[in-house]
């Protein structure tokens, strides 16, 4: 089972969906859902089972995804926060 992020014309997620995995079939299924593939167990570069993490992070609404990262990155919380490269998440000032 994968899950799947839609993208607006802006590549923030606007929802996520259960779906095929890649390869299934012999179907492109990024390409047949017209929606980016994640992985709920990823989080922060790690895949939280110790398999190969997918895009830094599981999409959630509201993240964007990160073309020349390929990454998909949380909302920046408020107050003073940069974001780590590597994880691609928020980190304090």
């Amino acid at each position: 089972m994968a899950h799947y992020a839609y993208l607006n014309e802006n590549n923030i997620v606007v929802g996520v969906i259960v779906g095929r995995n890649e390869g299934e079939d012999g179907i492109d299924w990024e390409q047949y859902y017209g929606a980016k593939r994640t992985s709920y167990n990823t989080f922060a570069g790690k895949h939280l089972s110790g398999g190969t993490p997918f895009r830094k992070n599981y999409a959630g609404i509201g993240y964007s995804y990160d073309l020349a990262r390929d990454a998909f990155i949380p909302p920046k919380p408020d107050g003073e926060y940069v974001l780590n490269e590597e994880t691609c998440q928020w980190e304090i000032k």
